[in-house]
């Protein structure tokens, strides 16, 4: 078939409408309608909110604030600490429904992905479909979603985020003018809070001025990123959905033989920092954390072990793989000399979605002396900005108080 010839993508993107939140809801009927937040050590003063549901929101209760400020705008609000095993299930259960509809289904994160939906939409008007995707899942799971339909995945994603809970958006390329050129450039799905602080003193403040900028000049200033934030300032995605691209890689694993046979907790401690440095670094290029752990021995005599567990909460730095790793050491070790040390982290999850921001929970002790906003803007900095194949990307404090009930993390 001739290119030219060749019908327009139709591309859907769902997002789950705060998710952890609706999914404590629909596992427990008493709690809808009533003001909930997510957070980690709800016994800590220095608890943060990872989301909440929209009565909480309408109280004033805001992603990333301290747990003892969201009961003081709202007396009355329900707090539970996450229930990884039971959000991993319920987004099981969302992409198997999904795929019941195309198996052109990308899972990009726990409660968000693109479809393609081109062909199946052939017999059925596009809104009428997601229409009924939408009463599905909420049938089906009693959790509420928001689809964004357009013709490639930057818009599908942009439009999905426009009206929560329950959208339905349809942003078309004729639309992007209108729609999508007045917003803040920090509204750009692809650009972190960095990015848009570089933006801004160059003159870019919103989407529009992106688009309408010099593609050389902003090649030379942010390089192929750049390059491809001015392309989707324009509407511009290739982007295929894919349906492999969680399988993409199963594991990270790092070992090491030591110099010398060793007894010395010491220099098993300092070799698995080496390799739990490299792991970080493999989990920050990947832009993934992980969910399991394994730590390998063998010993002198080449007798080989293998032993780890799953975690509730994301493992993305040294210190959260050391915080997991030298406990296992110390149960297992039997204490023969050590030949190799090895660590294996799977079970991804793309980063800079809700569950990312529980990794504000390994740096509780650093809000005793900082101001959340500076705490926050420090993992950003550590961890990178995402790119535009990222599930979603960290905004800092201030933005995500703005955005109010618009979104959900």
């Amino acid at each position: 078939m001739d290119t030219a010839k060749k019908r327009a993508r139709i591309i859907f993107h769902i997002d789950m409408n705060s998710f952890y939140a609706s999914v404590e809801t629909a596992h427990d009927p008493e709690l809808r309608g009533k003001p909930l937040a997510i957070a980690g050590k709800v016994e800590d003063r220095r608890g943060i909110v990872v989301t909440s549901s929209y009565e909480a929101r309408a109280q004033g209760v805001r992603t990333t604030m301290p747990v003892w400020e969201a009961k003081r705008h709202c007396p009355e609000l329900i707090v539970k600490t996450p229930n990884f095993p039971l959000y991993r299930a319920t987004s099981q259960r969302l992409f198997q429904l999904l795929r019941s509809y195309t198996p052109l289904v990308q899972k990009v994160s726990i409660d968000e992905g693109y479809m393609d939906v081109t062909e199946v939409a052939s017999d059925i008007h596009p809104v009428q479909l997601a229409k009924s995707i939408q009463q599905k899942v909420l049938d089906t799971l009693k959790v509420p979603s928001s689809i964004g339909i357009a013709p490639n995945k930057f818009l599908a994603k942009m439009a999905s985020d426009m009206k929560k809970p329950l959208g339905i958006t349809v942003l078309r390329k004729r639309d992007i003018q209108s729609k999508l050129w007045p917003l803040a450039v920090g509204e750009m799905h692809g650009v972190g809070s960095k990015t848009e602080e570089k933006l801004k003193r160059i003159g870019i403040h919103t989407i529009g001025d992106l688009a309408k900028s010099d593609k050389a000049y902003i090649a030379e200033r942010f390089g192929l990123y750049g390059e491809k934030l001015y392309e989707r300032a324009n509407g511009i995605d290739h982007r295929m959905v894919d349906p492999e691209a969680e399988e993409t890689f199963k594991s990270i694993s790092q070992s090491t033989t030591l110099s010398d046979d060793t007894t010395s907790v010491a220099v098993v401690r300092k070799t698995l920092m080496m390799l739990a440095e490299k792991i970080e670094g493999r989990l920050r290029k990947k832009k993934v954390s992980a969910y399991q752990i394994t730590l390998s021995i063998r010993y002198h005599d080449w007798k080989n072990i293998s032993r780890g567990h799953t975690v509730k909460q994301p493992i993305q730095t040294k210190d959260d793989i050391m915080g997991h790793i030298m406990p296992i050491f110390h149960e297992h070790w039997d204490g023969r000399p050590i030949r190799l040390l090895g660590i294996t982290v799977q079970s991804f999850e793309e980063l800079g979605h809700a569950s990312k921001q529980l990794d504000l929970f390994s740096y509780q002790s650093d809000l005793k002396d900082e101001p959340l906003i500076q705490a926050i803007n420090q993992i950003e900095s550590k961890f990178g900005e995402g790119m535009i194949g990222s599930a979603a990307n960290y905004k800092n404090a201030h933005r995500s108080r703005k955005k109010d009930a618009g979104h959900d993390h």
